[in-house]
């Protein structure tokens, strides 16, 4: 998603040096990775499972610092183009392995829990804790408006193809596919450009020279970070069907629940910091902003690479998903309208996550 800061918020929270360390308690979580290594050539694979998920968390963390240290140098567009496309990065690479598995189920659940996650759990988190700290919080509805919007042609997009195509197989599906999925990137390519010249011409906010870290220091840790995230998603791929068949969980549930929680736990975090700070405008861009990311960039992008690798993913989604995600759009567009959030919205957002999660867990 894209991001913009104002003078004194670049960094991955902001320029506080004890905010900064505030997110030192995630490195503790590195040890993880070896221990991750150890169970994958030992063989427990309920092990792998939780260890690989847990180590991916602070690894997320980390390549968000980078991002945003890299963004303080590079200039806004530049820096907005990044967080854009490392703003959901882990989830991507952790799809692309299932995709390459050919665990559609697991990808197309994550998919859509992903967007759930982001509007019903941290955007309730967000105002929740925002209201408890700063009572009542005023918002730019305009811009949050035009995310949502965004969103309602995501869901128009998932439910179109389940209508008119439902129990369809074989070249058309595939090729009405790949059409949505065109049509998503370009919609997502001018909000892209919307985003550059609505900032531009309100100049609200900017980048700023402040870094935590040297550029070549975060470019290294943005490679580093991106290379053991891919390693630690073959590694909780793999571990899918045995945590299936030993723990009972279901694909579906993996995908709509578990993934998505950590793939984005330390941009959820972020999100939660930054209402408490009464930064809720920047809460909201985080939220929903990664939903239309996920709905408009990552899900065509996977269509195409299902494609090159030989697993065509369809555009259809199951019912469940849909609905869903229909009712999570339009309860986020409801509380937007007056650009004024109280943590008695944030609770109704955070009950909606919750009645779905577990609507999920029984089907």
């Amino acid at each position: 998603m894209i991001r913009y800061y104002q003078p004194a918020e670049c960094g991955l929270i902001s320029s506080d040096a004890g905010d900064y360390y505030m997110w030192k308690f995630l490195y503790w979580l590195l040890p993880l990775l070896a221990l991750s290594g150890y169970f994958k050539f030992s063989g427990n694979e309920i092990g792998l499972f939780f260890t690989a998920a847990a180590a991916i968390i602070p690894l997320a963390g980390l390549m968000g610092e980078a991002t945003e240290n890299l963004a303080c140098y590079t200039g806004e567009r530049i820096g907005g183009l990044l967080n854009a496309t490392f703003g959901n990065a882990t989830e991507l690479l952790i799809t692309i392995f299932a995709l390459k598995a050919g665990l559609f189920t697991v990808v197309k659940a994550s998919l859509a829990g992903s967007i759930l996650g982001n509007i019903l759990l941290v955007l309730g988190f967000a105002i929740t804790a925002g209201s408890f700290q700063n009572g009542v919080q005023k918002f730019d509805r305009v811009h949050i408006n035009n995310q949502t919007s965004l969103m309602f042609l995501s869901v128009i997009a998932l439910i179109i193809p389940a209508v008119f195509l439902f129990g369809e197989t074989g070249p058309k599906l595939e090729h009405y596919s790949l059409v949505v999925a065109s049509i998503l990137l370009l919609i997502y390519v001018a909000g892209l450009v919307f985003s550059f010249r609505h900032n531009s011409n309100n100049r609200a906010c900017a980048v700023v020279e402040n870094a935590h870290w040297s550029r070549n220091h975060a470019l290294g840790m943005l490679f580093l970070s991106t290379v053991l995230i891919a390693l630690e998603s073959e590694f909780l791929v793999g571990a899918i069907e045995s945590v299936t068949a030993l723990l009972g969980w279901s694909e579906f549930f993996i995908g709509i629940i578990i993934i998505p929680l950590i793939g984005n736990a330390a941009e959820h975090f972020t999100a939660v910091i930054m209402a408490w700070r009464n930064k809720i405008d920047l809460a909201f861009e985080i939220a929903v902003g990664s939903s239309t990311q996920i709905a408009l960039l990552v899900t065509p992008l996977l269509v195409f690479i299902g494609l090159f690798m030989g697993r065509q993913m369809s555009i259809i989604f199951d019912y469940y998903e849909i609905v869903a995600v229909g009712l999570a759009v339009l309860i986020a567009q409801f509380i937007s309208l007056d650009g004024e959030s109280n943590w008695l919205e944030g609770s109704l957002l955070l009950a909606a996550y919750a009645i779905i999660a577990f609507g999920f867990y029984f089907v």
